[in-house]
């Protein structure tokens, strides 16, 4: 693993390529385009997907408050665009038309339910799509639409209408929905998309995975490893982005993803706080490791039942390499901890209070936007603008020394940079000083 700072000099911008609106299930009434512009420049976010395209009336509003640039993406029109922003992060954000489609059919036997991000040239080709996707189901329902055909299918409706689009495999190791998915994923990507497996140039590694767990399966070496947040919520986006070397352009980032010229590598979670890293049973608290859950034939130690195989049980089924091996010539990775949770865990508290929303907001105003707290920022000019226990967590982010609980079957892991002791032992000498 290596740092964020140890590249930011030939960094060109850092785009987040796959959220939702509010229109899809579980959503924040609050991802507007407005919302994502001004969290965009919060978090340090220079392009950013619009999600969800599909949508008749989320396609409408972005048609309604985006207009396009001269690099082919899109702009917030200047009515739209918020004042408030912290006058140290402003910069200008553009849209990348996206969207995530779910397809759920029977192939080989099993139930297959395959979630698949489309990125888009132009609002024209997204129109041209959408009305296509309408004569084959429900559209209006959900921001990320359900269909009732193959994967390949789908491609193949794409490809024809925009050949200039691209397909990637949402969240790829997750449990119940992707293409490697231990309930209704397949071996192989040939296995899944068959003769349109030329037309995979990526994968999205997800939340619970990461490249180095990706790396230990040689098949994927040609694919560029791409992350993004799949946030629900405005404050999440970019809690796993991607860093690019090109101009901002759709032609640009398209053919890095393709070639992995320019594309330097992703800024990710901490895979075992996603919340399908390890095996595990919910319902009964219980969590596994792969080796665990072989030991219990894949069934709950304490009901009987059978457990949900996380994302590191199946990375270890389909393994040809030794953890730690690395291909040849891949992007690099970066792993972070988002500045919000820092703040809590620093605090003793919950995200969501005032206390740390206030302080966030502090550090952000005072330092700059959230990737150059994380990454790059002066610790002292940290403490100084905030906390010494703040500083410390950051510190530890940055050199690895953190405890994590691994995620397991829908639960979040959770990190740990202090316990309680320390906790007060900053704070006392914060006090001090």
């Amino acid at each position: 693993m290596k740092f964020l700072c140890d590249i930011l000099q030939v960094v060109k911008f850092i785009a987040d390529l796959h959220i939702h609106s509010h229109y899809s299930r579980a959503t924040s009434k609050d991802m507007t385009p407005e919302n994502l512009w001004f969290w965009a420049q919060i978090k340090g976010i220079k392009v950013i997907g619009t999600g969800d395209f599909t949508h008749p009336l989320w396609l409408k509003e972005l048609r309604e408050k985006l207009e396009k640039s001269s690099n082919g993406l899109f702009t917030l029109k200047e009515e739209y665009r918020n004042k408030n922003v912290p006058e140290r992060v402003r910069d200008e954000v553009y849209f990348l038309i996206s969207g995530e489609v779910s397809t759920i059919y029977k192939k080989n036997g099993r139930m297959r339910k395959i979630h698949t991000l489309i990125f888009v040239p132009s609002m024209e080709d997204a129109i041209k799509i959408q009305a296509q996707l309408s004569k084959i189901g429900n559209i209006q329902a959900d921001g990320r639409p359900i269909f009732g055909i193959d994967v390949k299918d789908l491609m193949k409706i794409v490809l024809d209408i925009s050949p200039s689009s691209l397909i990637v495999p949402a969240h790829a190791w997750t449990p119940h929905f992707s293409v490697f998915g231990s309930e209704s994923g397949f071996d192989s990507l040939e296995e899944c998309f068959e003769e349109f497996s030329e037309f995979i140039f990526s994968i999205e590694t997800g939340l619970s995975s990461d490249p180095p767990m990706n790396w230990r399966v040689s098949r994927l070496d040609k694919i560029t490893l791409i992350s993004n947040s799949d946030a629900h919520s405005p404050q999440k986006i970019g809690r796993e982005a991607n860093i690019f070397d090109v101009e901002i352009s759709y032609s640009s980032i398209v053919n890095a993803i393709k070639t992995k010229r320019g594309f330097l590598g992703t800024i990710e979670f901490f895979p075992e706080e996603g919340k399908y890293h390890f095996d595990g049973h919910r319902s009964c608290s219980v969590v596994l490791s792969p080796k665990e859950t072989i030991k219990n034939n894949y069934l709950c130690p304490k009901c009987g039942q059978k457990v949900t195989v996380g994302v590191m049980h199946r990375v270890e089924k389909l393994a040809d390499r030794k953890d730690g091996e690395k291909p040849k010539d891949t992007p690099s990775y970066f792993s972070i901890i988002p500045l919000m949770e820092i703040i809590a865990e620093a605090y003793g508290t919950s995200v969501q209070t005032t206390k740390v929303e206030t302080e966030y907001m502090n550090l952000i105003t005072s330092v700059g936007n959230e990737f150059y707290i994380l990454m790059e920022a002066d610790l002292e000019k940290i403490g100084r603008s905030s906390s010494h226990i703040i500083k410390e967590g950051i510190s530890r982010m940055r050199e690895g020394k953190i405890k994590i609980v691994p995620g397991f079957d829908g639960v979040y892991g959770s990190i740990i940079l202090f316990n309680e002791s320390e906790r007060a032992i900053q704070k006392g000498q914060q006090s001090l000083f």
